[in-house]
């Protein structure tokens, strides 16, 4: 499969998740916009990845490539795990001290 398909869905994904975030009060769904934008980076990644291994491989057939971008890709979604975890502790705090996930509330606490 060409690298434009890989491409262009990496970039409907990414450009759904930020109009999730531009546009969302909720903040569970902003997390979750946050998220398929960090799934569309680790797409281009692998993409990228798969189709640099392949014109190696044809320079040396004995070379061992390709596998540093799902390493990393790997490693962004442990991170992103974390993210998840903290984050959604933070949701729950703050759904149990003012009844509410709005995002616009929080701005109103600070004053």
């Amino acid at each position: 499969m060409p690298i434009n398909y890989y491409i262009y869905l990496a970039v409907a994904l990414f450009s759904i998740g930020v109009a999730g975030v531009l546009t969302r009060r909720n903040a569970i769904i902003i997390f979750m916009c946050v998220e398929l934008m960090l799934n569309a980076v680790n797409l281009l990644l692998v993409a990228f990845s798969k189709m640099h291994a392949q014109t190696a491989l044809a320079a040396n057939p004995s070379a061992i490539t390709g596998v540093e971008a799902q390493l990393f890709v790997f490693f962004i979604m442990v991170v992103a795990a974390a993210e998840v975890s903290v984050g959604l502790a933070i949701i729950v705090m703050m759904y149990r001290n003012i009844h509410s996930v709005d995002v616009n509330f929080l701005n109103r606490l600070k004053h």
